[in-house]
Protein backbone atom coordinates (compact mmCIF):
# COMPACT_ATOMS: atom_id res chain seq x y z
CA UNK A 1 0.00 0.00 0.00
CA UNK A 2 2.81 2.27 0.65
CA UNK A 3 5.04 1.96 -2.53
CA UNK A 4 0.85 2.58 -4.43
CA UNK A 5 0.69 5.89 -2.31
CA UNK A 6 4.45 6.51 -2.98
CA UNK A 7 4.09 6.16 -6.65
CA UNK A 8 0.61 7.76 -7.30
CA UNK A 9 3.01 11.01 -5.44
CA UNK A 10 5.19 10.70 -8.08
CA UNK A 11 3.15 10.23 -11.09
CA UNK A 12 1.45 13.64 -9.57
CA UNK A 13 4.72 15.70 -9.12
CA UNK A 14 5.12 14.53 -12.90
CA UNK A 15 2.18 15.84 -13.69
CA UNK A 16 2.23 18.80 -12.08
CA UNK A 17 5.82 19.36 -13.51
CA UNK A 18 4.38 19.14 -17.19
CA UNK A 19 1.58 21.39 -16.92
CA UNK A 20 3.88 23.91 -15.73
CA UNK A 21 6.33 23.55 -17.98
CA UNK A 22 3.59 23.57 -20.64
CA UNK A 23 2.42 26.92 -19.21
CA UNK A 24 6.19 28.25 -18.98
CA UNK A 25 6.45 27.36 -22.62
CA UNK A 26 3.02 29.31 -23.73
CA UNK A 27 4.12 32.39 -22.00
CA UNK A 28 7.41 32.07 -23.35
CA UNK A 29 6.07 31.64 -27.07
CA UNK A 30 3.92 34.18 -26.83
CA UNK A 31 6.32 36.76 -25.69
CA UNK A 32 8.41 35.90 -29.02
CA UNK A 33 5.32 36.45 -31.14
CA UNK A 34 4.43 39.56 -29.97
CA UNK A 35 8.34 40.52 -29.33
CA UNK A 36 7.99 42.83 -32.17
CA UNK A 37 4.81 44.39 -31.00
CA UNK A 38 4.65 47.32 -33.31
CA UNK A 39 2.56 48.20 -36.37
CA UNK A 40 2.70 46.31 -39.58
CA UNK A 41 4.33 47.35 -43.07
CA UNK A 42 2.95 44.96 -45.75
CA UNK A 43 5.10 44.68 -49.01
CA UNK A 44 4.33 42.32 -52.00
CA UNK A 45 5.35 42.06 -55.81
CA UNK A 46 8.68 41.31 -57.39
CA UNK A 47 10.50 38.38 -57.11
CA UNK A 48 13.78 40.34 -57.96
CA UNK A 49 13.31 42.88 -55.68
CA UNK A 50 11.89 40.86 -52.97
CA UNK A 51 15.57 39.08 -51.55
CA UNK A 52 16.43 42.82 -51.50
CA UNK A 53 13.98 43.77 -49.60
CA UNK A 54 14.24 40.70 -47.03
CA UNK A 55 18.08 41.59 -46.29
CA UNK A 56 17.04 45.49 -45.98
CA UNK A 57 13.88 44.65 -43.32
CA UNK A 58 16.18 42.02 -41.54
CA UNK A 59 18.39 44.81 -40.91
CA UNK A 60 15.57 47.37 -40.21
CA UNK A 61 13.86 45.26 -37.51
CA UNK A 62 17.18 45.05 -35.65
CA UNK A 63 16.42 48.35 -34.16
CA UNK A 64 12.90 49.02 -34.96
CA UNK A 65 9.74 48.30 -33.59
CA UNK A 66 7.70 47.27 -36.39
CA UNK A 67 7.21 44.14 -38.36
CA UNK A 68 7.78 43.93 -42.21
CA UNK A 69 5.76 41.22 -44.10
CA UNK A 70 7.65 40.24 -47.71
CA UNK A 71 5.10 38.54 -50.23
CA UNK A 72 7.03 37.47 -53.59
CA UNK A 73 4.09 37.62 -56.11
CA UNK A 74 5.33 39.47 -58.86
CA UNK A 75 5.79 42.65 -60.03
CA UNK A 76 2.41 43.64 -61.86
CA UNK A 77 0.39 42.02 -59.15
CA UNK A 78 2.27 44.10 -56.08
CA UNK A 79 1.22 46.72 -58.15
CA UNK A 80 -2.41 46.07 -58.14
CA UNK A 81 -1.71 45.22 -54.40
CA UNK A 82 -0.30 48.81 -53.57
CA UNK A 83 -2.99 50.45 -55.96
CA UNK A 84 -6.48 48.61 -54.05
CA UNK A 85 -4.44 49.54 -50.58
CA UNK A 86 -3.95 45.27 -49.64
CA UNK A 87 -0.41 46.18 -49.57
CA UNK A 88 1.11 49.43 -48.48
CA UNK A 89 4.17 49.33 -50.84
CA UNK A 90 4.60 47.11 -54.13
CA UNK A 91 7.46 45.95 -55.35
CA UNK A 92 8.40 46.14 -58.73
CA UNK A 93 11.79 45.75 -61.33
CA UNK A 94 9.85 47.45 -64.35
CA UNK A 95 8.70 50.79 -64.93
CA UNK A 96 4.75 51.98 -64.20
CA UNK A 97 2.89 51.75 -67.07
CA UNK A 98 0.21 53.87 -68.26
CA UNK A 99 -2.86 53.96 -65.98
CA UNK A 100 -0.89 52.38 -63.34
CA UNK A 101 1.87 56.27 -62.90
CA UNK A 102 -1.61 57.41 -62.09
CA UNK A 103 -2.82 55.34 -59.36
CA UNK A 104 1.02 55.33 -57.32
CA UNK A 105 4.19 56.75 -56.94
CA UNK A 106 7.85 54.74 -57.46
CA UNK A 107 10.46 55.01 -55.47
CA UNK A 108 13.95 53.74 -57.07
CA UNK A 109 15.77 51.69 -53.96
CA UNK A 110 18.46 50.57 -55.93
CA UNK A 111 19.49 49.48 -59.96
CA UNK A 112 19.77 46.11 -61.22
CA UNK A 113 22.58 45.83 -64.29
CA UNK A 114 23.42 42.49 -66.45
CA UNK A 115 26.83 42.46 -68.56
CA UNK A 116 27.50 40.65 -71.64
CA UNK A 117 30.51 38.86 -71.35
CA UNK A 118 32.95 36.63 -73.54
CA UNK A 119 36.33 35.08 -73.05
CA UNK A 120 39.13 36.94 -72.74
CA UNK A 121 40.99 36.79 -76.02
CA UNK A 122 37.66 37.52 -77.78
CA UNK A 123 37.72 40.63 -79.80
CA UNK A 124 34.23 41.56 -80.27
CA UNK A 125 34.05 44.52 -77.80
CA UNK A 126 30.71 45.69 -79.00
CA UNK A 127 27.06 44.38 -79.54
CA UNK A 128 24.09 46.13 -80.71
CA UNK A 129 21.10 44.67 -78.29
CA UNK A 130 19.30 43.40 -81.64
CA UNK A 131 22.86 41.12 -81.96
CA UNK A 132 22.45 40.15 -78.80
CA UNK A 133 19.09 38.83 -79.18
CA UNK A 134 20.18 37.41 -82.81
CA UNK A 135 22.97 35.12 -81.04
CA UNK A 136 20.81 34.32 -77.83
CA UNK A 137 17.83 33.30 -80.24
CA UNK A 138 20.58 30.94 -82.61
CA UNK A 139 19.74 33.17 -85.52
CA UNK A 140 23.39 34.74 -85.50
CA UNK A 141 25.42 31.36 -84.74
CA UNK A 142 29.46 32.40 -86.10
CA UNK A 143 31.43 34.91 -84.64
CA UNK A 144 32.45 36.11 -87.75
CA UNK A 145 28.77 37.78 -88.12
CA UNK A 146 29.48 40.67 -85.83
CA UNK A 147 33.07 41.14 -86.64
CA UNK A 148 35.07 38.18 -84.49
CA UNK A 149 36.81 35.07 -85.66
CA UNK A 150 35.22 32.61 -87.61
CA UNK A 151 34.56 29.75 -85.21
CA UNK A 152 31.00 28.90 -83.65
CA UNK A 153 29.31 30.49 -80.73
CA UNK A 154 28.47 28.65 -77.85
CA UNK A 155 25.99 30.55 -75.67
CA UNK A 156 25.72 30.16 -72.28
CA UNK A 157 22.42 31.08 -70.29
CA UNK A 158 21.05 30.67 -66.37
CA UNK A 159 18.85 27.89 -65.66
CA UNK A 160 14.96 28.34 -65.97
CA UNK A 161 13.24 30.06 -63.00
CA UNK A 162 15.97 31.91 -62.43
CA UNK A 163 15.71 35.99 -61.91
CA UNK A 164 18.93 37.37 -63.78
CA UNK A 165 17.52 34.51 -66.96
CA UNK A 166 14.00 36.36 -66.66
CA UNK A 167 15.57 40.19 -66.41
CA UNK A 168 17.58 39.54 -69.22
CA UNK A 169 15.30 37.65 -71.22
CA UNK A 170 12.86 40.69 -71.03
CA UNK A 171 14.49 43.90 -71.40
CA UNK A 172 16.69 42.08 -74.71
CA UNK A 173 13.06 40.95 -75.66
CA UNK A 174 12.94 37.49 -75.99
CA UNK A 175 11.27 34.23 -74.37
CA UNK A 176 12.92 30.87 -73.17
CA UNK A 177 10.96 29.25 -75.85
CA UNK A 178 12.97 31.36 -78.45
CA UNK A 179 16.32 30.77 -76.31
CA UNK A 180 18.83 28.42 -78.97
CA UNK A 181 18.55 24.92 -78.23
CA UNK A 182 22.05 24.18 -77.78
CA UNK A 183 22.66 26.39 -74.73
CA UNK A 184 24.69 25.63 -72.01
CA UNK A 185 22.64 26.31 -68.91
CA UNK A 186 24.57 26.85 -66.05
CA UNK A 187 23.16 27.62 -62.31
CA UNK A 188 24.86 30.24 -60.93
CA UNK A 189 26.44 33.88 -61.73
CA UNK A 190 29.76 31.89 -61.25
CA UNK A 191 29.62 29.14 -63.15
CA UNK A 192 28.65 31.26 -66.11
CA UNK A 193 31.68 33.12 -65.32
CA UNK A 194 33.84 29.71 -65.07
CA UNK A 195 32.35 28.73 -68.54
CA UNK A 196 32.92 31.88 -70.28
CA UNK A 197 36.41 32.26 -69.08
CA UNK A 198 37.26 28.42 -70.36
CA UNK A 199 35.60 28.18 -73.58
CA UNK A 200 36.56 30.74 -76.33
CA UNK A 201 33.39 30.29 -78.42
CA UNK A 202 31.33 31.22 -75.32
CA UNK A 203 28.94 34.19 -74.62
CA UNK A 204 27.14 34.71 -71.58
CA UNK A 205 25.94 37.26 -69.00
CA UNK A 206 26.55 38.12 -65.74
CA UNK A 207 25.82 40.57 -62.92
CA UNK A 208 28.04 43.43 -61.99
CA UNK A 209 29.45 42.21 -58.64
CA UNK A 210 31.52 39.33 -61.05
CA UNK A 211 33.42 41.10 -63.45
CA UNK A 212 36.87 40.26 -63.52
CA UNK A 213 39.99 39.99 -65.15
CA UNK A 214 39.42 36.26 -66.26
CA UNK A 215 36.39 37.31 -68.65
CA UNK A 216 35.66 40.29 -71.64
CA UNK A 217 32.66 42.59 -71.11
CA UNK A 218 30.60 43.65 -73.81
CA UNK A 219 30.14 47.34 -74.63
CA UNK A 220 26.03 47.21 -75.72
CA UNK A 221 25.22 49.75 -78.29
CA UNK A 222 28.51 51.27 -77.85
CA UNK A 223 27.81 52.25 -74.30
CA UNK A 224 30.31 50.55 -71.76
CA UNK A 225 28.91 48.32 -68.64
CA UNK A 226 29.29 50.72 -65.97
CA UNK A 227 27.40 51.25 -62.39
CA UNK A 228 27.16 55.04 -63.65
CA UNK A 229 26.01 54.60 -66.89
CA UNK A 230 22.91 51.95 -65.47
CA UNK A 231 22.01 55.06 -63.19
CA UNK A 232 22.57 58.07 -65.64
CA UNK A 233 20.18 55.45 -67.67
CA UNK A 234 22.83 55.71 -70.97
CA UNK A 235 23.46 51.60 -70.26
CA UNK A 236 20.31 49.30 -71.26
CA UNK A 237 20.77 45.88 -69.75
CA UNK A 238 19.92 47.75 -66.68
CA UNK A 239 16.33 48.19 -64.86
CA UNK A 240 15.53 50.28 -61.24
CA UNK A 241 14.56 47.72 -58.56
CA UNK A 242 11.32 50.36 -57.39
CA UNK A 243 8.69 50.17 -54.16
CA UNK A 244 5.68 51.77 -55.20
CA UNK A 245 2.82 53.37 -53.23
CA UNK A 246 0.40 55.16 -52.38
CA UNK A 247 -0.19 57.48 -49.16
CA UNK A 248 2.55 56.44 -47.37
CA UNK A 249 2.04 55.58 -43.28
CA UNK A 250 4.89 57.32 -40.57
CA UNK A 251 6.34 53.65 -40.18
CA UNK A 252 6.64 53.17 -44.24
CA UNK A 253 7.88 56.58 -44.80
CA UNK A 254 10.41 55.82 -42.27
CA UNK A 255 11.88 52.43 -43.83
CA UNK A 256 11.84 53.70 -46.80
CA UNK A 257 14.52 56.82 -45.90
CA UNK A 258 16.39 53.73 -43.78
CA UNK A 259 16.79 52.26 -47.52
CA UNK A 260 17.92 55.29 -49.11
CA UNK A 261 20.21 56.23 -46.40
CA UNK A 262 23.70 55.26 -46.64
CA UNK A 263 23.55 52.26 -44.59
CA UNK A 264 20.75 51.05 -46.37
CA UNK A 265 22.47 51.60 -49.83
CA UNK A 266 25.33 49.99 -48.32
CA UNK A 267 23.50 46.69 -47.85
CA UNK A 268 21.92 47.38 -51.30
CA UNK A 269 25.55 47.01 -52.32
CA UNK A 270 26.14 43.94 -50.38
CA UNK A 271 23.29 42.25 -52.07
CA UNK A 272 24.83 42.71 -55.55
CA UNK A 273 22.16 45.77 -56.36
CA UNK A 274 23.94 48.87 -57.90
CA UNK A 275 23.19 51.59 -55.02
CA UNK A 276 21.33 54.71 -56.12
CA UNK A 277 24.56 56.92 -54.54
CA UNK A 278 26.84 55.28 -56.77
CA UNK A 279 29.12 57.80 -58.71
Amino acid sequence: MLKLRKWKSILLLMSLTLILTACNGGEEDEGQASSGNGSTISISGSTSVGPLAEKLAAKYMESANVNIEINQIGSSAGITNAINGVSDIGMSSRSLESGEEEEVSPTIIAFDGIVVVTHANNKVKDLTMDEVKKIFTGEITNWKEVGGKDMEIVVVSREDGSGSRDAFQEIVDYSSGELVRNSIIASGNGNIKTTVATNEHAIGFISFEYIDETISTVHINGVEPTAKNVIEGKYPLSRPFLFVHKDLSEESQAFIDFILSEAGQEIAAEAGAIPITEE
